[in-house]
């Protein structure tokens, strides 16, 4: 179900069973089946999964990624960033130049900080990671599989397996128990 006021344009491809908002546009994408995209989102050079759910006012561009099954929410944006099957990022949100596994929930307002005014950095999140709200990735950085960051964290160096760190810098509260 295509929706008024919805502008499909380029080499764009939607599957079946999908229904797409008013008010989106979507630019030289491949949208898989079974996906529905809120009002107001954009899309563009990326390519959704089947069974994802975008928006509203998501915006996707870059070659971003949605593996099957994962969730974009309200005010998001995903640039040439890869979100694993399962995986949401439900509210204001950036996600830049990332790489996140499966079964990961990233917390609002959460941040890659992937810019150091020269270069641009890659961000690195396991499978069925944490991240609270409200916290800032310093790229270039890895968050280990199972690993948690507390809300308000600004996270500097890299979490391994397991670990829970929060704080200004971040910083270890529970060392990871090996079972990763």
């Amino acid at each position: 179900v295509i929706h008024p006021n919805v502008t499909i344009e380029g080499d764009t491809v939607v599957g079946g069973e999908c229904t797409i908002r008013s008010g989106t546009r979507i630019t030289d994408s491949r949208i898989g089946g079974g996906v529905e995209v809120l009002e107001n989102c954009v899309i563009i050079d990326s390519e959704i999964g089947n069974n994802c759910t975008v928006g509203p006012m998501a915006h996707l561009r870059g070659h971003a990624l949605m593996a099957d099954g994962a969730k974009v929410g309200n005010f998001v944006e995903l640039k040439k960033t890869r979100l694993g099957r399962g995986s949401k990022a439900n509210h204001l949100t950036y996600l830049g130049d990332a790489t996140i596994g499966e079964k990961t929930n990233i917390g609002a307002g959460t941040i890659t900080c992937n810019f150091d005014g020269v270069r641009k950095h890659e961000t690195h999140i396991g499978d069925n990671v944490k991240i609270g709200s409200d916290t800032m990735l310093i790229a270039p950085i890895t968050v280990g599989d199972g690993a948690s960051t507390g809300a308000g964290s600004v996270v500097t160096k890299d979490v391994v397996a397991g670990e829970l760190v929060a704080g200004v810098p971040a910083r270890p509260l529970k060392k990871a128990t090996g079972e990763g």
